[in-house]
């Protein structure tokens, strides 16, 4: 068969753009140090390689969510570093103020440094983060969660604690709504309450009192009623249960004397001093309090006049509940605290394993699509060397005429 010389250019030069475009190819791997230029060169990598980059992207995701949850848990905790330490100097003013030798005077002083740590409390708790979002206003972040009242403040957020997710099967709360970490100290000892009636007339003080017989707890409220013999002088009290028991908790009137300890259905305290005829004291069971409303009571307690027996005996009994009910609220500031360690110290965990994840990643994809360097260079040289016998096979070929030969 004879080959025309038309035909013998195209398959030489077909057979050179083969080579060059091979070793062109070859170039560009050893440039991106990809081996996959396009998906056509390896369906079955390019597949895998395309899910592994879709790992990488979502963990580098969980890494900065990671991160943003650390920010926004270690802003909480300073503020309750602060919170923390301003009630602890609230329970020294407590200790202070109930130095028997200080006058009404001193009295408005602390009252003062009180007025003026409610303020520093109220900021703290409407404090906002690097958005402007209120961090302790639950789901609702663009409103200040708490407004100054007659009692104290109220709280206007929600329960909501926002999520963020730092992991493939795991979401964090990175918030705490302000109900909690403000409004969820107990009263009293955290069991029940002990507090005098503010139109006690004698000297009587109640203590906190705590818990003897738990199998003996029923959730009721307890009065107990003194009276005082007109004749004898001698004072006894009665014990009312609400709602009242079958038979009564105590269907006698019962003989009181000073600090001597008393036991009603499991819960002992004492009271201390002299009761006067119709003065009254209650036991209730503890309920959550606003520590914005402990802090109201205090100043209250320590606004009004402290002179005579009565005086002096609504201050003590003010300043006893309001110590109490300092030590329940940094107990439960405490608790929020100890949860943002608890979860920083995961976030720690969970960033350690999304960098071996990270590593692991980038090995598989590495081994899916990177060159072989010493392969992909040798390769080159190869092909290179080709294309230039090649073209010079080429050039001497489509040289050869029979005019050559003709002298």
């Amino acid at each position: 068969m004879r080959i025309s010389t038309n035909t013998l250019f195209e398959m030489g030069s077909g057979k050179l753009g083969t080579l060059q475009a091979a070793m062109l190819k070859t170039q560009q791997q050893i440039s991106t140090n990809l081996r996959i230029q396009s998906p056509s060169d390896d369906p079955v990598a390019a597949a895998s390689a395309l899910g592994v980059n879709q790992a990488i992207s979502v963990n580098s995701q969980f890494s900065i969510n990671r991160q943003n949850a650390t920010s926004a848990l270690n802003q909480q905790e300073s503020i309750l570093a602060s919170v923390t330490s301003l009630l602890q100097s609230t329970k020294d003013i407590v200790v202070a103020a109930g130095n028997s030798t200080i006058n009404d005077e001193d009295r408005q002083t602390y009252v003062t440094q009180l007025k003026s740590k409610f303020d520093e409390l109220m900021g703290l708790a409407n404090t906002r983060d690097a958005r402007g979002d209120y961090i302790f206003g639950g789901y609702q972040t663009a409103s200040k969660p708490f407004t100054v009242s007659a009692t104290g403040a109220s709280y206007t957020g929600d329960q909501g604690q926002r999520m963020l997710q730092v992991g493939p099967t795991r979401q964090l709360a990175v918030s705490d709504s302000g109900s909690a970490v403000f409004e969820s100290g107990k009263t009293g000892n955290g069991v029940f309450a002990t507090a005098a009636n503010a139109a006690n007339t004698g000297s009587g003080v109640i203590s906190p009192g705590a818990v003897s017989d738990t199998s003996q707890l029923n959730g009721h409220s307890y009065t107990l009623t003194f009276s005082v013999d007109a004749v004898t002088g001698a004072t006894t009290y009665l014990v009312n249960e609400s709602p009242a028991a079958v038979p009564p908790v105590s269907p006698a009137a019962q003989t009181y004397t000073s600090g001597q300890a008393i036991t009603v259905n499991g819960q002992q305290f004492d009271i201390s001093g002299v009761p006067a005829d119709g003065d009254s004291f209650t036991i209730e069971p503890s309920k959550s309090q606003s520590v914005f409303t402990t802090l109201q009571d205090l100043i209250n307690t320590l606004s009004v006049p402290g002179a005579g027996n009565p005086g002096q005996s609504r201050q003590a009994n003010g300043l006893s509940a309001a110590s109490s009910n300092i030590d329940n609220a940094l107990a439960s500031v405490s608790a929020v605290r100890t949860t943002i360690g608890s979860k920083l110290n995961e976030i720690d965990s969970l960033e350690s394993t999304g960098s071996d994840l990270k590593i692991q990643y980038t090995k598989t994809l590495s081994d899916l699509q990177d060159i072989d360097p010493i392969e992909a260079y040798s390769l080159f040289t190869q092909q290179q060397l080709t294309l230039t016998a090649a073209q010079k096979s080429f050039i001497t070929i489509s040289g050869l005429s029979l005019f050559n030969m003709l002298k």
